[in-house]
Formats: C-alpha cells, sequence, structure tokens
C-alpha cells in the first residue's frame, strides 16, 4: 500500500498573504506568516507536516506562487 505525503513551497516575495489559500487546505498546513517580505506583506508559510499533495492551495493561488510537491511512500 502506497501513501501519498506533500510539502509546499510559497515564493515569499511574490505572496502578497491574502490567505485564500487557507481556507482551501483540509489539513490546516498553511498559513500567514508573523514575518514580512521585502514589499511588507506577511506571507503563506507551511506550518506543519500533514500536507497531503492536494493542490487545492496552488489551485486557487491568485497569484501562483504555491508549489506542491507529493511523494508517494510505502507503508
Amino acid at each position: 500500500m502506497a501513501k501519498v505525503i506533500g510539502t509546499i513551497v510559497v515564493d515569499i516575495e511574490k505572496c502578497k498573504g491574502c490567505a485564500v489559500c487557507t481556507v482551501n487546505c483540509p489539513n490546516d498546513v498553511i498559513a500567514l506568516s508573523k514575518n514580512v517580505n521585502g514589499k511588507g506583506y506577511h506571507y503563506m508559510e507551511m506550518i506543519n507536516d500533514e500536507c497531503i499533495g492536494c493542490t487545492n492551495c496552488a489551485m486557487v493561488c491568485p497569484d501562483s506562487v504555491i508549489t506542491v510537491y507529493r511523494k508517494k511512500i510505502k507503508v
């Protein structure tokens, strides 16, 4: 049996912190950072390792700054 695990990478310099991605994440993996980018925006960041690689966050991102990676592991 294989399990899919995922991870996300956010282009923090292009992220405006709109948080549209957070409401679409089924596992609450992404949240607003306390830090700001070079433009002064709080950006989104991965906050736990529960990502299932569903790509919901990347699909709804209006600026296309989220990349999702998936990996199958045998359990």
